[in-house]
């Protein structure tokens, strides 16, 4: 199948993402192109989607949302799995368990332009100067951890997940 990685990323954590999620889905024998949001003039003419954004305040990155929101008829009728890139791993204690309870309210706004097989909420990578010097103290105090929180394993798990959707429905449209 032909699928389009999408993505919208602040500092480029995401992008390393997309690329692995990529990577798999073409080891599968999909098709794959992976682009950056801001890249895509035109998403037709794929069979699926798998579209991912950083999240910044519970929220996508305004780019990756405004794709949905400008491809929704594009996407309607089509699979389409959607991932979010944020801080879950990198706290601790309380401030985790809530950052792991933002995926609804992520899910929520994207809602209304996509209906998506699935959404995953990963950890990505969070660095001092990503958050300024006020900001980097300020996380700290709250038990923030800097580093790569992406889990390798459970993104090449999930990319595997979809390939089998996908050699699924390709087997049901022979």
């Amino acid at each position: 199948m032909k699928v389009l990685v999408a993505y919208a990323t602040a500092a480029g954590s995401t992008v390393g993402v997309a690329t692995r999620i990529a990577a798999v889905l073409r080891t599968y024998g999909h098709v794959v192109a992976t682009y950056g949001v801001d890249e895509i003039t035109e998403a037709d003419g794929y069979d699926a989607y798998v579209v991912g954004s950083a999240v910044h305040d519970q929220a996508w990155l305004p780019s990756g949302a405004a794709f949905l929101a400008r491809e929704r008829r594009t996407l309607q009728g089509k699979p389409v799995w959607l991932f979010s890139v944020g801080l879950p791993d990198s706290l601790r204690g309380p401030l985790r368990r809530w950052a792991g309870l933002e995926e609804p309210t992520i899910l929520a706004h994207l809602r209304e332009d996509v209906r998506p097989v699935e959404h995953r909420l990963f950890s990505g990578v969070v660095r001092a100067d990503m958050l300024g010097k006020i900001g980097s103290l300020v996380f700290r105090a709250v038990g923030g951890r800097f580093g790569d929180f992406r889990d390798w394993q459970e993104i090449e798990q999930w990319a595997a997940d979809i390939a089998d959707v996908l050699a699924d429905i390709e087997a049901t449209t022979r």
